[in-house]
């Protein structure tokens, strides 16, 4: 089967890719390498052999789009990442974020029905949820006040999926809601490339600890969490990036109950920013400096997941523990500081 991967020079989707291939799949990747890089995939080319085509495409425009579907007529199914991200660059610029995410998967949806793409994965999150007050989280826990732009382009984007497979029983769909992916493929050669200020927790570590920061701030210590921390489902970005394949084989094999259909991908397991802190520093040794500050607008309290039904329909089990997410993403911060002090 060949699968479009669009923000394949992104973080999760190149390690997405990564497995595609290693499951047998053949990858075309779309990227407007407005937040990534072409050169991540050398690295999927070391690790798997195989060289991946980028369209460098904005998907916002649905002509440049189509000329992707023009060339690749024998494309059977479409992971979408392309979106933007931040949380709080999200608060701070509502239009670009509902422009650029909603309209890309208004004109992906478009052409899957124009080119009769069968299979449709979409990059959704566990920030659908909002501060919910239902712990752990199933697929049918409703969904709270969106707390950022960007979680409600999720909500919205689901429903978009939703409705576009209602009205086309030809199609079929799954959204993917992810907890928090961090970590770096186990080889070190790809992991996550950060664009402008870094906001998730993972990458900031590694930041102090290499030294690109000083320190870092731990957004409030006053929430209801055994340690007064945030509460997160960390889940390694193989583990995530593996689940979409299995994705794609399930709706391949045609045993679904529903043409559109939902599945929560964490560990099921709640982690402090604290214990994440101390699981760091267990595995490599070194000693953060950070500070605690006030809580960050935006910041759901605690969020964790059930994954049940992934593991039951998608036949699907995480592998990795926050310690593994550790030891890979030092792994992959260190490579980095070599290359750099070569070149």
């Amino acid at each position: 089967m060949k699968v479009l991967v669009t923000g394949g020079c992104g973080y999760i989707g190149s390690h997405t890719i990564v497995d595609l291939i290693d499951n047998g799949f053949e990858v075309v990747s779309a990227d407007s390498l407005v937040r990534a890089s072409e050169s991540i995939l050398d690295g999927v080319f070391e690790i798997t052999g195989k060289r991946v085509q980028n369209y460098k495409v904005d998907l916002v425009d649905l002509e440049a789009a189509r000329q992707i579907f023009e060339d690749h007529p024998d494309i059977k199914g479409i992971i979408h990442f392309a979106a933007l991200k931040s949380v709080p660059e999200s608060v701070e610029k509502p239009i670009l974020y509902f422009n650029n995410n909603i309209n890309s998967l208004l004109n992906v949806l478009q052409l899957q029905k124009e080119y009769g793409v069968p299979h449709f994965i979409f990059s959704s999150s566990c920030s659908v949820y909002g501060n919910t007050k239902e712990l752990p989280v199933t697929e049918s826990t409703p969904f709270e006040e969106a707390e950022c732009p960007y979680a409600r382009t999720k909500q919205i984007g689901e429903m978009i999926v939703t409705d576009v497979m209602r009205a086309n029983a030809n199609l079929s769909a799954i959204l993917l809601r992810y907890f928090n992916p961090a970590g770096a493929h186990p080889s070190a050669k790809i992991g996550e490339i950060t664009y402008g200020p870094v906001a998730n927790l993972v990458p900031v570590i590694t930041d102090t600890a290499i030294g690109k920061r000083k320190s870092f701030t731990v957004y409030g210590k006053d929430y209801g969490t055994r340690d007064g921390s945030c509460i997160r489902d960390y889940i390694h970005v193989m583990d995530l990036a593996n689940a979409h394949t299995k994705a794609l084989e399930y709706l391949s094999q045609k045993e679904y109950e529903s043409n559109c259909e939902t599945y929560n991908l964490g560990i099921g397991q709640g982690v402090t920013v604290f214990e994440m802190i101390t699981a760091f520093e267990k595995v490599t040794g070194i000693a953060l400096n950070y500070a605690i500050g006030e809580r960050r607008p935006g910041d759901v309290e605690s969020i964790y997941s059930n994954y049940d039904q992934a593991a039951k329909r998608l036949k699907w089990q995480p592998k990795f523990d926050v310690e593994d997410i550790m030891r890979s993403a030092w792994a992959w911060e260190s490579r980095m500081k070599e290359i750099s002090s070569e070149e």
